[in-house]
């Protein structure tokens, strides 16, 4: 592509009060109002002062704010622009909402939480974002380190993470997250960057549970985690919930013991969709082995359990050993999975697989509004967080309406094909009209949404 030399461009001018460049907001607060952000908010949110009063407006800006994309407190004033005084109301400047968020108290967050999830009830009710929820539904809980550079922000500490392959301390925040199948956030929770991965495990998953309920999960609930969930806690509050767990252990010297004990008659070949990268021996890895066994984790405690053991098994070539003796005395790599699951091997064995699906959810969230934690306060970014994860679930709703491959697709498509769209505002009467740009590629998507929000009963 190349400017034209024929009709050369000669001037740039913002004084266009009819035009937005965010149009697709339009559908997807409209499905935030029918699914109840601004009642939620507005009943169960109670600031003090000034700076506290009208919250459901203040948490829709910021909402809507992130949805444009908006990753920083200065970003949010894209509210602002052109005719989008024409489009909503009770839109506030960065200034005030960031005083706002300040105001946030631990309680006050925990109120905001409140309301998200009361949001996510109401998401479900407008389109089917849990399908097959009567018969089975994922609960993944997991941890991630996001690095912060000022000094001065409260709560910071230095946390472990991998970059490049290597152990690193880095400083920052430590988000616990916990997902729903489709995936929808259904809790958060800053915390430090030194806390353990488990910390507030046990109480964030009792929370998503009855959240779960609420959106119409009748059937089995699995909880997936990986090792740094491997805990008493965390298993004990699933069996008192009555739901089952799905949970990667760490290859202690008992773990190892139970898998080196498994008969060699009892292991089944198995063969990834895709391959995997072995990070330990730095190559692609598609075939592997599964077999079980029974396991009593947390032994004489009162914490006690004993479930089904599922172990995956890799070659594990020693370039040092002779291949006759590789061939005499193989060595393997496992990978185990203590878990109460009722369905088969192969079944359960994937299934956990499954639950990487969360990494691609703080992938996302990264890739957005969590790319930054933008306030010195612990709380207000505590707060930052829990309208991330409102966001998040309007968006992932949005994209089920919009229909096709929008089902499945990053909001960040969602946001450049669907809701950063310029118009051009016509004011007829008592209505105004969205002129959109002639041949977008994604019209069709975007017909979708704003037809099904248009007529759902608000």
């Amino acid at each position: 592509m190349r400017l034209r030399h024929d009709v050369p461009v000669a001037r740039a001018t913002f004084d266009d009060r009819n035009l937005v460049s965010c149009a697709g907001l339009v559908p997807v607060m409209r499905l935030a109002q029918q699914s109840g952000l601004h009642d939620a908010v507005g009943a169960r949110v109670r600031l003090p002062t000034d700076k506290g009063t009208n919250p459901a407006g203040k948490v829709a800006t910021i909402v809507a704010g992130m949805l444009a994309g908006a990753d920083s407190i200065d970003d949010l004033d894209i509210a602002w622009h052109g005719g989008m005084r024409s489009l909503f109301t009770s839109a506030y400047a960065p200034s005030t909402l960031g005083s706002f968020l300040r105001t946030f108290t631990h309680g006050h967050v925990r109120q905001l939480q409140a309301a998200a999830r009361d949001t996510l009830i109401g998401l479900t009710g407008q389109a089917p974002i849990l399908t097959g929820a009567e018969v089975l539904t994922f609960v993944d809980i997991d941890s991630m380190l996001r690095r912060v550079y000022g000094k001065q922000k409260q709560g910071i500490g230095f946390g472990h993470a991998k970059v490049g392959g290597y152990n690193v301390w880095l400083r920052g925040y430590n988000p616990l997250i916990a997902t729903l199948s489709a995936p929808v956030i259904a809790a958060t929770r800053l915390r430090s960057g030194n806390a353990g991965s488990a910390r507030g495990a046990a109480s964030m998953i009792a929370e998503v549970i009855t959240t779960a309920r609420s959106c119409g999960a009748t059937g089995e609930i699995v909880v997936r985690a990986d090792s740094a969930f491997y805990a008493k806690t965390v298993i004990d509050a699933c069996r008192r919930r009555d739901v089952r767990f799905s949970v990667t252990t760490r290859i202690d010297a008992k773990i190892r013991t139970a898998c080196d004990s498994i008969d060699d008659q009892q292991w089944t070949d198995i063969k990834y969709p895709q391959a995997v990268w072995d990070e330990d021996q730095q190559r692609w890895i598609s075939d592997a082995q599964i077999a079980e066994t029974i396991y009593t984790a947390f032994a004489s405690t009162r914490h006690e359990v004993t479930a089904r053991l599922i172990v995956r098994r890799i070659r594990r070539d020693d370039p040092t050993q002779h291949p006759d003796q590789q061939e005499l005395v193989p060595a393997y790599r496992y990978h185990a999975v203590f878990t109460d699951s009722p369905f088969t091997l192969v079944q359960a064995e994937a299934q956990h697989r499954g639950h990487a699906i969360i990494e691609q959810v703080n992938a996302d969230l990264i890739a957005g509004p969590l790319a930054h934690l933008p306030s010195g306060r612990f709380t207000a970014n505590d707060a930052w967080l829990t309208c991330a994860a409102i966001t998040h679930n309007l968006t992932r709703t949005a994209g089920h309406l919009a229909g096709g491959a929008y089902r499945t697709a990053r909001p960040a498509t969602i946001r450049t094909r669907i809701v950063n769209i310029a118009a051009r505002l016509a004011h007829r009467a008592r209505s105004i009209h969205l002129h959109l740009p002639e041949h977008w590629p994604w019209q069709a998507a975007f017909d979708n949404l704003f037809t099904a929000v248009s007529t759902t009963p608000g």
